[in-house]
């Protein structure tokens, strides 16, 4: 779907998504320490780069349990979700209801070899035009909503999927033909849900920090 907004781009924001349960994990994903510093504040700062505003979304519980009182968290925007238990739409959605005059910038918890490289990439490759950018996924050749672009027009359609109860926002960049672009490097879209995959994630930060 390309839509007709003279080509200007709306202003971007940065979202880092840290709702999800981590039950594979067993522990929290955006706690993780995988360049130096908590996940959840590598993904913020690397967002701040690119974005006029960066929101960490969360559980609403989750809020319960940040220390205000300890210098990091209190340096940061937090973005309690509007919905409950419906994923990752939940966190996509409240963001564009809470500005729906900006775009929104959007990063998965749980992508430990993302980089300002793959960022840059994709705020280059944007295209206004369309309700999202997103990168493809190198499993299945199938956009990556969780690492992508969301433009102010995919909110009355995420908005209609919520209704009908289909709550996939990949099948929204599907369906309603997002730029979906070829990655620069595909191991920037490695996803770790497991004790397992985190090992093999940092063998792979390691030999990347290592060939450099």
């Amino acid at each position: 779907m390309i839509v007709p907004n003279d080509n200007r781009a709306y202003p971007l924001n940065g979202l880092v998504l840290i709702g999800g349960r981590s039950r594979r994990m067993g522990s929290p994903k955006e706690k993780i320490n995988w360049h130096g510093k908590e996940q959840v504040y590598y993904l913020a700062d690397l967002l701040q780069n690119y974005c006029k505003d960066v929101y960490i979304s969360c559980r609403p519980e989750q809020l319960d349990e940040i220390d205000y009182g300890k210098k990091t968290a209190s340096n940061y925007a937090w973005l309690s979700d509007r919905y409950k238990d419906i994923g990752p739409m939940g966190g996509i959605l409240t963001a564009l209801e809470f500005q729906s005059d900006q775009a929104w910038l959007v990063v998965a918890c749980d992508l430990p070899l993302l980089g300002p490289e793959a960022v840059d990439y994709l705020v280059q490759k944007r295209d206004p035009r369309r309700i999202a950018t997103a990168f493809t996924s190198s499993k299945d050749n199938l956009p990556e909503p969780l690492f992508a672009i969301w433009e102010p027009d995919s909110l009355p359609l995420i908005q209609q999927m919520f209704a009908q109860n289909r709550l996939s926002p990949r099948r929204i960049l599907i369906e309603h033909h997002a730029l979906c672009v070829q990655a620069p490097d595909l191991q920037i879209l490695t996803n770790v849900n497991t004790p397992a995959e985190a090992k093999i994630a940092a063998a792979m930060i390691t030999n990347k920090g290592q060939s450099r």
